[in-house]
C-alpha cells in the first residue's frame, strides 16, 4: 500500500491543478526568464479556481541546497509561491531527477511540503497516484543506480564540501548535457512500451487508482491503464506549456495559452 497524502474535499466550483518540468535555468538565462514569467502568469490565472496546486518535479534544471546557499535564479517563481502559500492556498512539491536535492528550504521558507516518492491521494471521490515519475517502470537500470548514488547521504555530504560556485556550475553542465541527449527521444511516443504506462498497469494490479499523474516523460499523454483508470503525463514547459486540471470528475490536459 502506498503512503497517502491528506484527502482533498473540493468545494463547488474549485479545481486541483498539476504541473511539472519547468526546468528553470535551461537552456539559458534569457529563455528561462521568459518561461518563468509565463509560469507566474499561469499561476495567477488559476489561483482563484484552485483548491490546491501540485508541482510535480524538475521545477529547476538544477537545484542543490547547501547549508547557507541555494542556486541563484527562479526568484519570480519563488516569490509567487510564497505569495500563494501565505494566502492559504495549499501547495505541494514533488522532487524530480533534476531537483532531487531539495530539503528544508521550501518547507521552512514557504510552508510548502516536499515529497521525494510518489503518493496516493483522494480528491473528492477519485483516487490519484502522483509523483515525478523518474526511476519507475521497467528498464533504465543505469539511471536507477545513479539515482541511488546521488540520493545517498554520503553523496550529499561530499558535494557540500565543494564550493557552491564550483559545485553549481558542474551540476548545471551535467544537467544540460543530460537534457540535450534525451531531447529527441522524449518526443517519440512508444505505445505499449511507454515505461510509465507499464508501471501504472503494474500498480493498478495492486490497488485501484482512477488517475496516475506523472511528469518526467516530457511528452503530454493521456492513456488508458485499465477499466476506469488513466495515466496522465503532464508534459513540460519548454515546448508544450501543458498542465492538468481536475474538476472533481475528470482530469484534463490543457495548454496555457494567453
Amino acid at each position: 500500500m502506498s503512503k497517502e497524502l491528506p484527502p482533498i474535499v473540493l468545494p463547488a466550483g474549485k479545481k486541483v491543478f498539476f504541473a511539472s518540468d519547468f526546468h528553470l535555468g535551461a537552456p539559458n538565462r534569457e529563455a528561462s526568464l521568459e518561461r518563468e514569467r509565463k509560469i507566474v502568469r499561469w499561476l495567477d490565472s488559476v489561483r482563484e479556481q484552485a483548491a490546491a496546486i501540485f508541482l510535480m518535479g524538475d521545477l529547476f534544471d538544477f537545484w542543490f541546497e547547501y547549508k547557507h546557499a541555494v542556486p541563484k535564479g527562479g526568484i519570480r517563481l519563488q516569490g509567487k509561491l510564497a505569495e500563494l502559500s501565505d494566502s492559504g492556498l495549499p501547495l505541494t512539491i514533488f522532487t524530480g531527477n533534476h531537483d532531487m536535492w531539495m530539503k528544508n528550504y521550501f518547507p521552512d521558507e514557504f510552508g510548502i511540503p516536499v515529497y521525494k516518492n510518489p503518493r496516493s491521494l483522494r480528491i473528492g471521490r477519485q483516487r490519484f497516484f502522483i509523483g515525478h515519475g523518474d526511476g519507475l517502470g521497467p528498464g533504465d537500470t543505469r539511471f536507477k543506480l545513479m539515482k541511488k548514488v546521488f540520493e545517498s547521504p554520503f553523496s550529499h555530504w561530499l558535494y557540500r564540501q565543494v564550493h557552491p560556485d564550483i559545485g553549481i556550475r558542474i551540476a548545471q553542465l551535467w544537467s544540460g548535457r543530460s537534457r540535450a541527449s534525451n531531447h529527441k527521444k522524449d518526443a517519440v511516443f512508444l505505445g505499449d512500451k511507454e515505461w510509465l504506462l507499464a508501471y501504472c498497469r503494474y500498480k493498478e494490479q495492486q490497488q485501484h487508482h482512477d488517475y496516475y499523474v506523472f511528469g518526467h516523460r516530457h511528452l503530454p499523454l493521456h492513456l488508458e491503464v485499465g477499466a476506469n483508470s488513466h495515466y496522465v503525463n503532464l508534459g513540460e514547459w519548454i515546448n508544450y506549456y501543458t498542465y492538468g486540471e481536475f474538476d472533481g470528475h475528470t482530469l484534463e490536459l490543457k495548454t496555457f495559452e494567453e
